[in-house]
């Protein structure tokens, strides 16, 4: 059954080794043609090609020597190796900045093609395009739907949209002002 599961938690852990055994989890299955593929879809290749000795650059107790995105990229590679049934992201994009955020979840849309993806959130960004949106809170489900409809609904979904992209609408509205 784990082996249909790819799981990215939220607090992520890697092994005091390398990048490259860390993406392919001590499993000397993959390739290293799919061993790149993972870390060009998680969006870390360029980073690891950065690093001195690129994948094989050994990674501190824990990815000390690592940012939090770095890290977070990481463990998604590490899940979208094994091309899982079922994918789980647990707020595992919350350290990477917005523009690589979009470029993941565009991968994703690939990826999940035929699968099963659950991605826990609290930025609105990484879930809008989600088939379906499960808005919780302590435990109990207020609302569900895709974002077109929660929008439509003005609910708690609309409310944390609102504050997540007031800049951004402030700066819509100014301009269509102008």
């Amino acid at each position: 059954m784990r082996e249909n599961i790819g799981y990215v938690p939220q607090d992520n852990f890697l092994f005091s080794a390398t990048v490259k055994e860390n993406i392919h989890f001590f499993r000397d299955i993959y390739s290293d043609e799919e061993i790149e593929e993972s870390a060009k879809l998680s969006c870390i290749y360029d980073n690891i090609m950065d690093f001195t000795h690129g994948f094989d650059t050994r990674v501190g107790e824990r990815g000390t020597n690592l940012s939090g995105g770095q890290k977070q990229r990481i463990s998604i590679s590490r899940a979208i190796i094994k091309n899982p049934a079922i994918l789980i992201l647990d707020d595992a994009l919350s350290a990477v900045d917005t523009k690589t955020e979009e470029k993941i979840i565009g991968h994703f849309k690939h990826i999940l093609t035929g699968k099963t993806g659950i991605i826990i959130a609290h930025r609105i960004s990484a879930i809008k395009h989600a088939d379906e949106i499960i808005v919780m809170d302590h435990g109990e489900i207020l609302e569900r739907g895709n974002h077109e409809e929660l929008l439509q609904r003005e609910g708690i979904y609309f409310d944390i949209y609102e504050e997540q992209f007031k800049e951004e609408m402030r700066k819509k509205v100014g301009h269509e002002a102008s």
